[in-house]
C-alpha cells in the first residue's frame, strides 16, 4: 500500500490535507517495517546470514532514524539534519523496505509453464507496461503525453534504444526523468537479474528449477556459478557507473548548469544511459548540443562507457579474470624467481573473437568517419585531436550507444551507408547493446572464409567452431534482414511522403537499439511509433528468442535421416 501510495504522491498534484496524510501513513509504514525486522529475529528459529543482519541493521536504523526526525525529536538539537527530513528519504526508505520484503518470498519458475525464452521476454514486457503507466502520470511530464508517445519512450528506454519523440530534458519533469533513468538500467541488466540476486541474497536459497532458469539467462557454464555470475555483474555494473558518473562529473564546465543538483544528476544520468548503450541524453541534441559539442574529454568518458557496456558481462568477467591471473602468476613470480611451469587458456574464444571484432570495426569505422568527413561535419572542429575524437566517437556510437556528437542529417552518404554496417553488427553478446551482435558478424566472416579454402570446417585460434554456432549465427543474419525488411516495408506504406533512406534509417537503428535517428522520428504518425515499438522489442529480445519461446522445442532427437546436399552456388 505504501508503495502504491508513493506512486500516487509522486505523480499527481495533491492538496496540503492530503500530503500530511499521506507522510502520516508512511510514518506507520515504516513502524511497522521496523516491527517486522524485529519479529524476524525474535520469532524464527533460522538466523540470516551476517550479509543479511548487516542490511537489517541499516534499514532499521534508518527507519527509526527518519521516524525521530519526523517527529521533531532530534532537529530541534541537531539543526544540520533537517537536510534528511524531507518527503524524499520517505519514500526512498518505502522502496528499499518493498524490496526486502518483496526478496523474502518465495519465487519459483516453472519450466513446464515458462521456459526461459517466455520468462525472458514478459519480465521486458512487463517493465514496458509499467513504464508506459509511470509515464502517463500528470507529474511525470510538463503537458502531457499521448498513450503511443508514452509506450513509445518506456519501449526505447527498457530496450535501451534511444529514439525519442519528445525531447527528455525539456518534455519530462525531474520524476519523468527519474523513471526514464530507472527503466533503462532495468533494461540494460534486466528485471530478472535484480530479482533473482536479491531473493537469493535475503533468503540465502533457491531452487534447482530457479538456478537453470538463470543460467540460461546469464549464460553461466555451471549451475553453482549463476548467483556468483549475478552478483558480479550487479558489481561490476554499478561499479562502473559510479566511476563514471563521477570522471562526467569532473569533466563538466560549471556555468552549462543551474545548479550543483543539476550537476550531479546530468553525470548519474549520462553515465547510466551511456554504460546500458541507452542513448537517452537530457541534451536537447545529444552531445551536439553547444557548449558540450567540444568538451572532447566528456566524448572520451561516454565513449569508453558505452563500449564496456557493449563488450558483455561474460567477456567483460573473463577479461577480468585474465588480469587477476596476470598479475598472480605472471608478474610476481617474476620478483621471486619462480618458474611458471603451466599457462592455462584463461582467454576463453569468445573472448578472443569479441575483442579481436570490436578492436577491428573500431579502427577501420574511425579511419574512414575521419577521412569521409574531414571536410564535412568534422570541419567545426580547429585541433586534429578533436577531429580524431570526433571521428572515433563517430564510429563507437552507431554499434547500439545511440549518442551523437555530430548532425547526423549532414553526414554524406557514404559515411551514413558506413554506419548502417555499424548498426546492423551491433554490440557483442550477453551485453546491454543490440543487432546481430559481433560474434555472428565474426561466425559468417569466417565461414565464408572457410569455405573459400576448401574447408569443411571453422578453425581459429587453435579451435573449431561448433555447428550449432554456425546455425545460429546464420538463423539471427536472416531474421535481422525479415524483421527490418517488414519494419521498412510498414513503415512506408503509412509514410508515403517520407525518404526511403531516412525510413531505413529509423529500422535499422530500432532493431539494432541504436537510437540515432535522422530526424524522423518525432514526426511519425502513431502507426509507425507502434511498428517502431516492435521493432525495438524485437531487437533487443532477439527474433530467435522469440521463435524459442513460441515453438516448442524437441528435447531429444534420437534419429537422423540420411544426408543429401543441396546446390547453392
Amino acid at each position: 500500500m505504501a508503495v502504491f501510495l508513493v506512486i500516487f504522491d509522486l505523480g499527481f498534484k495533491k492538496s496540503p490535507h492530503t500530503a500530511d496524510s499521506l507522510i502520516t501513513f508512511y510514518m506507520y509504514a515504516l513502524m511497522v517495517g521496523c516491527i517486522s525486522i524485529g519479529l524476524r529475529y525474535l520469532l524464527y528459529s533460522g538466523r540470516p546470514g551476517i550479509k543479511v543482519r548487516v542490511i537489517d541493521i541499516i534499514l532499521l536504523t534508518l527507519f527509526l532514524f527518519l521516524i525521530l526526525l519526523k517527529i521533531d525529536l532530534i532537529t530541534d538539537h541537531l539543526g544540520f539534519l533537517s537536510f534528511f527530513n524531507k518527503k524524499g528519504w520517505l519514500h526512498l526508505a518505502l522502496l528499499l523496505y518493498f524490496i526486502r520484503e518483496y526478496s523474502s518470498l518465495k519465487i519459483d519458475f516453472n519450466r513446464q509453464y515458462l521456459n526461459p525464452a517466455q520468462l525472458f521476454i514478459a519480465s521486458f514486457l512487463l517493465i514496458i507496461l509499467f513504464g508506459t503507466f509511470l509515464l502517463l502520470l500528470p507529474n511525470a511530464t510538463y503537458s502531457g503525453i499521448s498513450l503511443v508517445d508514452a509506450l513509445f519512450t518506456s519501449t526505447s528506454a527498457v530496450c535501451v534504444t534511444g529514439l525519442i519523440v519528445v525531447d527528455t530534458g525539456s518534455f519530462f519533469t525531474q520524476f519523468g526523468q527519474n523513471v526514464i533513468l530507472v527503466l533503462i538500467q532495468l533494461g540494460g541488466i534486466g528485471i530478472m537479474t535484480f530479482a533473482s540476486y536479491f531473493s537469493y541474497f535475503f533468503r540465502g536459497q533457491s531452487s534447482y528449477e530457479n538456478q537453470l532458469t538463470m543460467r540460461d539467462m546469464t549464460n553461466s557454464e555451471k549451475i553453482g556459478e549463476v548467483f556468483s555470475v549475478l552478483k558480479k555483474i550487479i558489481t561490476i555494473t554499478f561499479s562502473i557507473e559510479l566511476v563514471g558518473a563521477i570522471l562526467i562529473f569532473f569533466s563538466l564546465d560549471n556555468i552549462q548548469f543551474t545548479s550543483f543538483a543539476d550537476k550531479i544528476f546530468f553525470s548519474i544520468f549520462h553515465s547510466i544511459s551511456g554504460f546500458c548503450n541507452a542513448g537517452f541524453s537530457t541534451l536537447e541534441n545529444s552531445l551536439y548540443e553547444p557548449g558540450f559539442q567540444f568538451n572532447y574529454p566528456l566524448h572520451l568518458i561516454i565513449a569508453l562507457l558505452f563500449i564496456l557496456g557493449g563488450l558483455g558481462f561474460p567477456i567483460v568477467l573473463n577479461v577480468i579474470t585474465y588480469f587477476r591471473h596476470l598479475i598472480i602468476n605472471r608478474i610476481l613470480p617474476v620478483g621471486n624467481n619462480k618458474k611458471v611451469l603451466h599457462r592455462p587458456w584463461v582467454l576463453n574464444i569468445n573472448t578472443r573473437i569479441v575483442m579481436v571484432t570490436t578492436f577491428l570495426l573500431l579502427s577501420l569505422g574511425t579511419l574512414f568517419f575521419y577521412f569521409l568527413e574531414y571536410n564535412n561535419t568534422l570541419a567545426i572542429h580547429s585541433s586534429e585531436f578533436g577531429k580524431i575524437v570526433t571521428a572515433f566517437f563517430g564510429a563507437a556510437t552507431p554499434r547500439t550507444a545511440g549518442f551523437n556528437s555530430v548532425d547526423t542529417s549532414a553526414l554524406n552518404f557514404t559515411t551514413l551507408m558506413m554506419i548502417f554496417l555499424l548498426m546492423w553488427i551491433g554490440a557483442s553478446p550477453a551485453s546491454t547493446g543490440g543487432g546481430i551482435k559481433t560474434s555472428t558478424f565474426a561466425i559468417a566472416t569466417l565461414n565464408f572464409l572457410s569455405l573459400a579454402k576448401g574447408k569443411n570446417r571453422i578453425e581459429i585460434y587453435r579451435r573449431e567452431i561448433a555447428d550449432i554456432s554456425v546455425r545460429r549465427s546464420f538463423a539471427i543474419i536472416s531474421l535481422s534482414f525479415l524483421v527490418i525488411g517488414m519494419s521498412v516495408m510498414f513503415i512506408v506504406a503509412f509514410e508515403p511522403e517520407h525518404t526511403l533512406l531516412k525510413i531505413a534509417f529509423e529500422a535499422f537503428s530500432a532493431y539494432s537499439t541504436v537510437g540515432l535517428s535522422m530526424g524522423l522520428t518525432s514526426s511519425l504518425s502513431d502507426y509507425s511509433k507502434l511498428v517502431l515499438v516492435a521493432t525495438m522489442l524485437i531487437g533487443r529480445v532477439s527474433m530467435l528468442t522469440i521463435l524459442i519461446a513460441l515453438m516448442r522445442r524437441v528435447k531429444h532427437l534420437n534419429y537422423r535421416y540420411p544426408t543429401e546436399e543441396i546446390l547453392i552456388n
